[in-house]
Parts: C-alpha cells; sequence; structure tokens
C-alpha cells in the first residue's frame, strides 16, 4: 500500500499529516473530507468527527509529540504537539486511551499559534 498523507488546516495553518498502516487510519481516511472546530487543551487540539470506533488494543494515554489519534469516548480526531493538563512530564498525555493512527510530517509545534473555535479541516493530500 503506497503511504497515504493528509493535509490539515487550521485558521492560516497548512500541514501534513502521514496516516499508518492499521484498521484506524483506514476508517480516518475512508471518512475524509472532515471539518469541524477546534478544541484546545493544552498542547492538544481535537474536534469530533463522524467516526465511531472502539478503543483498540494498542490505544494509549502515553503519546508522542506530532501524534494524530483518535479519542473514542468523544468521537475526536486529536492532535498532540506538547504537554496537556494530564501531562506528569513533557511527554503528552491523552485524558484517557487514544488510538494514534499517524504522525504530522513537519513541525508540529506549529499548533501552539491555533486558537480554540478555530475552522479545521482535513483532506487527502492529492
Amino acid at each position: 500500500m503506497n503511504q497515504r498523507s493528509i493535509t490539515i488546516t487550521v485558521g492560516n495553518l497548512t500541514i501534513d499529516a502521514i496516516l499508518n498502516d492499521t484498521e484506524m487510519a483506514n476508517s480516518i481516511w475512508d471518512s475524509l473530507p472532515i471539518s469541524g472546530s477546534a478544541n484546545v487543551w493544552g498542547d492538544e487540539i481535537y474536534f469530533s468527527i463522524s467516526v465511531d470506533a472502539t478503543e483498540d488494543s494498542n490505544a494509549s494515554d502515553l503519546v508522542s509529540s506530532g501524534d494524530i489519534a483518535f479519542w473514542p469516548p468523544g468521537n475526536a480526531f486529536c492532535i498532540f504537539f506538547g504537554r496537556t493538563p494530564a501531562s506528569t512530564d513533557d511527554q503528552p498525555r491523552a485524558a484517557s486511551p487514544v488510538s494514534v493512527f499517524g504522525h504530522i510530517d513537519g513541525d508540529e509545534k506549529l499548533f501552539r499559534g491555533v486558537a480554540g473555535g478555530s475552522d479545521i479541516k482535513i483532506v487527502a493530500k492529492e
């Protein structure tokens, strides 16, 4: 399978991400394009999407900066780029286990400039 990329646009920021080869990534890919309103929780952006999935066996609340993940309790697409209120050190930590399905291809710290309520759109990269 070819490597699949998505383009995330929020506010005046556009950045690409690369999807893993997992069922969760397939579900996200099949639901594109996705749009919503960004919520900010520490150095995480998340928003509800129309994908409904249960927690996978690899789900964890510990993630890496730049990870993109699905949070089942909120049916949410999550972008991690630093500490969250749940962090105990410099590593991002989700509110509860998430299923990581990809990683930002670029400088994820740029998301720090995004304000809550910003429109966010995710499309398949051409």
